[in-house]
């Protein structure tokens, strides 16, 4: 897991308990998605509409359960973003 996505998972876990929601993921991509790609936390070109961040939820959520863990969460933006 690298130490950028543990930064960007905090940054998307808007209530602090350490899960991601769906809507929280759109949410913050929505609203903090501009100014983290501005600070480098995430690649421009990962900050993206609604229909794409509802979708990388649906890739990340391994187990099915509707909240992402840091390890799934580290699991695929590590992979997407070349972070490992």
């Amino acid at each position: 897991m690298s130490d950028k996505a543990r930064e960007l998972f905090e940054a998307l876990d808007l209530d602090h308990d350490g899960v991601l929601t769906r809507e929280e993921v759109i949410v913050a991509l929505r609203t903090k998605g501009p100014s983290l790609a501005a600070s480098g936390v995430v690649p421009f070109w990962g900050v993206q509409d609604v229909e794409a961040s509802s979708a990388f939820f649906d890739s990340a959520d391994q187990n099915g359960d509707a909240v992402l863990t840091l390890e799934e969460f580290s699991a695929v933006v590590d992979r997407r973003f070349g972070w490992s």
